[in-house]
């Protein structure tokens, strides 16, 4: 067997405490990703749960229009006349009297000896003394995917057997027969180790799946049983699947013979008779290249690093790096590409790649509007954010904080113009209702538009209305005004669009002045979330935080404490801040059941990971850098290396239940959760 040991970091190991019974480890993740938007995804027993678990999930253009190819490999030992499948398949069958369905599972997690994550997922089967060790990884830069099998006979001839899951589809959609009866119409050929599969709906693309070793043998039945989808079944999706299995690949062992099998399976167009050990191995040194280059040294932080790799993507479009915003199914977000940002490229010393997302981003500004989505299928970006350009603002800033070598004030000098548009437009207008009031504030929304963070509707309801003057969005204008004061001093105007230092400072004293007059809520001691003309919202949300947690503080100093208190009172929850007061009446406990019913909790109490990321900075400026201070910081962060075991393995979830127990829900695994926790748990490091 191989070395399990990967940068030195302890890996993350599972028994079979952890698979008692096939729902126990149905809820525990992993994900693979090939830096260009495709994934490989599965779960500790390898059983398919959702629609977006696929061996090759790949990215036709990256990192967008992502479709499922394989949807997994199962195997097993033929001994004699027995058969020892490692399959875990659930699916419904006809009960004897024809009457109704019946839940059926193979259970070959029984199998299953050991799990562990080295940043790779690795299974370690054991079956009468044989043992089998499978590794999964993604080829870098490639919609290739590969398996290594390290085969371990003992004293009985054996036939060690693995069967390939076809599919292809929109890998968030399901294959229904009964609605595309179509669906597995490929042209086929096989040769000595070479399946080829051509969908007939599309010509152009090619399934190559090479195995190094084995025979084919056909399969009697090439369709799968319609395999039961439990996360979709819980959140009120289309709850099955079917694969197309025409084969299976033999090959036998003699006693005590040992075997290294190689299994490669991509869309591309090259030769595939790869080696997988060799294309695993360069995934270890490029892992290990990264903890180096990152610098940092303790073994959280190394697995962080390793995450925050997944969601760093090369974008078609532009030639340039972007973030995804999480897996499975996002893709790159403006607002959360410019929150992640700092701690995914900064804190990983990641420099060349925080530029590139930088200057991918100033491409589509648009009236000073950063976009917030690129859609799925590549066509024009949605501008429908107002905190995006203000994020976009603060990680230029935060670049120059991090390197402030003269190429980098160069290159921010070459983009300088961009922020000059975004204060410009956000001061006299722009779209979405979005402008500078008379008091310097910045109000934004109207009608159905739902241009902030909270920006859930369902239909023709909104479920967090927050027209008007935000408090994180004016805390953001001031801080964007502080920053273009201090480079502006250094830059001067370069566009139609720009101002002098004097002229930004004058904006932004005059912006705090409205702040601290206006948002303060003297009964609740704390800031309102949301003021306008009519009325001022006196909710307890976290959004109150970033008055204090950015480069440039917006609340006065003496009132700090209070509303840094408030939220960890009424809105911390183990892995991040709620987003409500507990104790409020519209508070929703849990994120779970229909789409709707979710989407109602979404921003109504459902726990969110990153704003820690903003708890911790507030609580430093509040409380000072002082020992006391950070060991207090470090306590709220602590739950999170417990996390890296639960939901998906090494990550970090995009949300959670507001009540105990705090269950994970959502992106299993989310660009800005990892990135914020990453760069505050380095910041409390090495103060």
């Amino acid at each position: 067997m191989t070395k399990e040991n990967l940068c030195n970091i302890k890996p993350l190991e599972f028994g079979k405490e952890a698979w008692k019974n096939v729902e126990d480890a149905l809820d525990k993740e992993w994900v693979v990703t090939n830096g260009i938007g495709g994934y490989c995804g599965g779960n500790l027993i390898n059983c398919l749960t959702r629609t977006h678990h696929g061996y090759l999930n790949a990215s036709i253009h990256p990192p967008v229009e992502r479709y499922s190819f394989l949807s997994k490999v199962d195997e097993g030992i033929k001994i004699g006349k027995d058969t020892y499948s490692f399959g875990v398949n659930r699916y419904y069958e006809n009960t004897p009297s024809g009457k109704g369905k019946k839940l059926h599972t193979e259970d070959g997690c029984k199998y299953l000896q050991r799990f562990f994550y080295d940043e790779l997922p690795n299974f370690i089967y054991e079956v009468n003394g044989i043992f089998v060790k499978k590794t999964i990884a993604m080829e870098n830069k490639k919609n290739t995917m590969v398996i290594a099998y390290e085969i371990e006979n003992h004293s009985e001839e054996v036939t060690f057997f693995i069967e390939p899951f076809f599919t292809y589809r929109e890998h968030s959609q399901s294959v229904r027969l009964d609605t595309d009866p179509h669906a597995f119409d490929f042209i086929e050929k096989k040769d000595e180790n070479l399946i080829t599969l051509i969908p007939k709906k599309n010509k152009d693309i090619t399934t190559k799946f090479y195995f190094s070793e084995g025979k084919i043998k056909n399969n009697k039945e090439k369709i799968s049983k319609m395999h039961l989808l439990e996360i979709e079944k819980k959140t009120g999706g289309y709850k099955y699947n079917v694969s197309y299995k025409p084969y299976q690949i033999e090959v036998s062992l003699k006693p005590f013979e040992k075997k290294k099998i190689s299994i490669v399976c991509s869309i591309e167009d090259e030769d595939i008779k790869k080696d997988a050990f060799q294309i695993i191995e360069q995934e270890r040194k490029r892992y290990d290249s990264l903890i180096k280059d990152s610098k940092v040294t303790d073994d959280f932080s190394k697995r962080l690093v390793l995450s925050a790799d997944q969601f760093i993507v090369d974008r078609q479009s532009t030639s340039l790096k972007t973030i995804i915003a999480g897996y499975p199914w996002f893709t790159d977000w403006g607002r959360d590409t410019m929150i992640a940002m700092l701690g995914l490229c900064l804190t990983t010393k990641r420099f060349d790649d925080a530029r590139e997302i930088l200057l991918s981003f100033a491409k589509y500004v648009k009236n000073g509007m950063v976009p917030n989505i690129f859609p799925d299928s590549g066509l024009e970006p949605m501008y429908n954010t107002v905190d995006a350009s203000l994020w976009y603002v603060n990680a230029v800033y935060a670049y120059l904080k991090e390197t402030s070598k003269k190429s980098d004030y160069d290159f921010v000098k070459s983009i300088y113009g961009k922020l000059e548009e975004i204060i410009h437009f956000y001061e006299n207008g722009t779209s979405f209702s979005i402008k500078m009031d008379k008091d310097y504030l910045i109000s934004a929304g109207s009608g159905y538009d739902q241009v902030t963070w909270m920006d859930v509707r369902v239909g023709k309801k909104v479920i967090t209305p927050r027209h008007g003057k935000c408090v994180e969005i004016n805390a953001l204008w001031y801080n964007a005004l502080m920053i273009m004061s201090e480079l502006s001093e250094k830059f001067g105007i370069i566009t139609e669009y720009g101002k002098l230092s004097e002229e930004y400072k004058d904006m932004a004293i005059k912006s705090r002045e409205s702040f601290n007059k206006k948002f303060w809520n003297k009964k609740k001691n704390c800031l309102y979330d949301v003021i306008n003309d009519k009325d001022k919202d006196g909710k307890i949300r976290l959004n109150q935080i970033y008055s204090i947690s950015l480069f440039f503080p917006v609340l006065d100093e003496d009132k700090r404490k209070s509303v840094v208190d408030t939220v960890v009172n009424k809105l911390y929850a183990t892995y991040g801040l709620r987003t409500l007061d507990k104790d409020d009446p519209e508070y929703k406990p849990y994120y779970t059941g229909i789409l709707k019913k979710r989407d109602e909790a979404y921003h109504q109490g459902t726990c969110w990971a990153y704003p820690l990321g903003g708890l911790i900075d507030a609580y430093l400026v509040a409380y000072g850098e002082n020992e006391e201070s950070i060991n207090y910081c470090k306590k709220l962060l602590a739950p999170m290396k417990n996390h890296m075991y639960d939901y998906c393995i090494g990550g970090i979830a995009e949300i959670f239940d507001g009540n105990e127990p705090n269950i994970p829900r959502g992106a299993y695994n989310q660009a800005w959760s990892v990135g914020e926790v990453l760069r505050v748990y380095e910041k409390l490091n090495n103060i």
